[in-house]
């Protein structure tokens, strides 16, 4: 039977609201894709009910302490190698990729952060922006390429910081356009190429 549908598998570590926004968007039509599995490499991530409520095949594959990176992530690419997946959508999920990940799926692999990259890569992007004194910081989405949080960046947009925003508040406001970016995004690179 042929598909008709481009499929996802969706990378997580916590709690999966972003992969929830995607797989409300699948199902209204907004993005025009089906999730084929949501992955974790934390088995007690919340986003993995979230997942299994919504239907969706989840599978958990653990990081083993002592082993190198590379090994870890075998388990990870022979589940998306399995699925016939489309495009690898990372979704909150906060192992770093190995070179060797990113050339298996080469252009395929999608990131969200929540800064305006160049500014505040890494895991602490939000608590950083807050540090410098910013005036704004923002959502970026762009493909990963072998660098940390780098690659072609394919959508962005603003968020203003407001006074006496905490590090709670402006993530809040943050996760509220990523919800939004994300799956809008998504459509148009998947069916527009961006």
């Amino acid at each position: 039977m042929k598909r008709t549908k481009p499929r996802l598998a969706v990378l997580i570590s916590g709690t999966g609201s972003n992969m929830e926004a995607i797989a409300a968007a699948c199902r209204s039509g907004l993005l025009d894709a089906e999730i084929a599995v949501v992955i974790s490499d934390n088995p007690n991530a919340a986003g993995l009910s979230r997942a299994r409520k919504m239907r969706i095949e989840t599978v958990a594959c653990p990081y083993k302490r002592g082993i190198p990176r590379g090994e870890n992530e075998i388990p990870i690419i022979e589940e998306i190698r399995g699925r016939d997946v489309d495009w690898i959508v990372l979704a909150g999920y906060m192992k770093i990729l190995t070179s060797d990940f990113v050339r298996t799926f080469p252009g395929r692999v999608v990131n969200i952060h929540p800064s305006l990259l160049p500014a505040f890569p890494g895991a602490h992007a939000i608590r950083d922006a807050l540090d410098a004194g910013a005036d704004f910081t923002g959502v970026t989405i762009h493909i990963v390429d072998e660098l940390v949080d780098h690659g072609p960046i394919i959508a962005q947009e603003e968020v203003v910081i407001l006074p006496g925003d905490t590090e709670e508040t402006l993530a809040s406001r943050i996760h509220a356009v990523e919800h939004k970016l994300y799956p809008r995004t998504l459509q148009e690179l998947i069916h527009e190429d961006i």
